[in-house]
């Protein structure tokens, strides 16, 4: 067997490709592509296996070229959709295809003097100038309506499956589009391979069909499995149905690494083959590790580590345990003190907190600081009480009533954790 395809299989992300596909990857050096539409100015976890096929491809010595649709963008895929998506503007648009190419350059080796070296392109590149006459003309006749309605995302869409609202003129020639973006590379870069997710079957053969009946050329297709959680529900978004990104500034690192972190023993499994590179004998010695020592939590540690460090870097995975590692009483005020405001608002989300002038926090005395000032307790004399008691902490550290607070003490230069007994927080921000 391919040893690409062998290594799909082993980590469960094959489903489905061409007959051919496995003899063509033996036979030479193959260039593949899959593309991202910029729906967002940023990639999320759900683009993560995509991304790790690329990768995957290049490491068994194939050309991966990461395609931003520019073109298809306006217009949005129908797959897995029920309803017509929001069309964006140019601007926007094109500010979201940067974004997304800036992103996609850190997953994949762009070395200019590999053959295998990793490309980016832009579907717009070669669609601005096609009028409408020339692509129904040119490409549209290549292909029938039946072929274009027996594809099972416009099924359902048209049949109102799953309370979808029918297509639009405009979602049902993506596929079209889809399959140009196909034929032009396969002309242009000798591109013979789309990959892309399960539900992109119909998409990628259409493809094939066109390159098949305009270039009377053999191309082909793999797709791997749409990921789900063990429980069958959605991956990738948070209990209020948010996306995880892999923009630091849209999802921190900290929130990204507790993703991972938290995942089920079960999930854990999956994941730890999906999302990271280690070879099949690490995986199989953590996972009999894990089952010895479940409550450690080893596998999910590990699956956290090398994802946050691929996605964003060691400096940023180091912080995120850090922060993580605060809630459980195992880290220094230090570590607290040097906390960014993002992460530290992340790791104590919901926490109550309040605004005081800093000329008052500084120098102020703790008693006045944890009652009258911030509220946190109702007197002055349970401000005592609990001192004397040993129950309260600034900034993890326990205090007595001869404690003031200097600026060293404040958390990116403007916060204080107040907390009383183990899980007893509050928040007050210097202004």
């Amino acid at each position: 067997m391919n040893s690409f395809i062998e290594e799909l299989k082993w980590r469960g992300l094959f489903a489905d490709m061409m007959p051919g596909t496995e003899e063509q990857l033996n036979k030479e050096i193959t260039t593949a592509y899959i593309g991202f539409d910029p729906t967002a100015d940023s990639l999320h976890i759900g683009s993560l296996i995509q991304i790790k096929i690329l990768a995957h491809f290049q490491q068994h010595g194939h050309k991966p070229i990461a395609l931003v649709g520019g073109a298809t963008g306006m217009i949005g895929d129908p797959s897995g959709k029920s309803n017509e998506r929001n069309l964006l503007d140019e601007a926007t648009l094109n500010y979201y295809v940067d974004c997304l190419k800036n992103q996609l350059s850190k997953f994949l080796k762009f070395d200019e003097n590999e053959a295998n070296k990793a490309e980016l392109v832009n579907n717009y590149d070669w669609m601005k100038e096609f009028s409408f006459l020339e692509f129904i003309r040119d490409i549209g006749k290549n292909i029938t309506v039946n072929y274009m309605m027996a594809k099972e995302s416009v099924k359902k869409r048209i049949t109102g499956e799953g309370g979808a609202e029918g297509m639009s003129f405009t979602e049902f020639t993506y596929q079209l589009l889809q399959g140009y973006d196909f034929l032009h590379l396969y002309r242009e870069k000798n591109v013979k391979l789309q990959m892309g997710g399960s539900d992109q079957w119909g998409n990628i053969t259409t493809g094939t069909e066109l390159i098949r009946r305009k270039a009377q050329g053999e191309a082909f297709a793999l797709t791997v499995p749409l990921i789900t959680k063990s429980d069958g529900s959605k991956f990738g978004k948070s209990e209020s149905g948010e996306n995880y990104w892999l923009d630091p500034k849209k999802t921190s690192p900290y929130k990204f690494y507790q993703f991972w972190v938290n995942a089920t023993d079960e999930d854990a499994e999956r994941f730890i083959k999906f999302y990271t590179f280690l070879s099949k004998e690490e995986i199989d010695n953590l996972i009999a590790e894990h089952k010895t020592a479940p409550h450690e939590r080893k596998l999910q540690k590990k699956l956290a580590e090398d994802v946050t460090v691929w996605v964003h870097n060691r400096e940023e995975f180091d912080k995120a345990v850090k922060a993580s590692e605060i809630l459980f009483g195992k880290s220094t005020a230090e570590d607290l003190v040097n906390l960014d405001e993002a992460t530290f608002l992340e790791v104590f989300e919901g926490v109550p907190q309040k605004e005081i002038d800093k000329n008052e926090v500084l120098g102020s005395s703790v008693i006045d600081l944890i009652s009258e000032q911030s509220g946190f307790l109702k007197s002055k004399g349970e401000a005592r009480r609990e001192l004397q008691s040993n129950a309260i902490s600034i900034n993890k550290e326990k205090v007595n009533d001869s404690f003031s607070v200097s600026e060293k003490d404040l958390i990116d230069g403007k916060f204080l954790l107040l907390q009383k007994g183990k899980k007893n927080y509050f928040i007050v921000k210097a202004i």
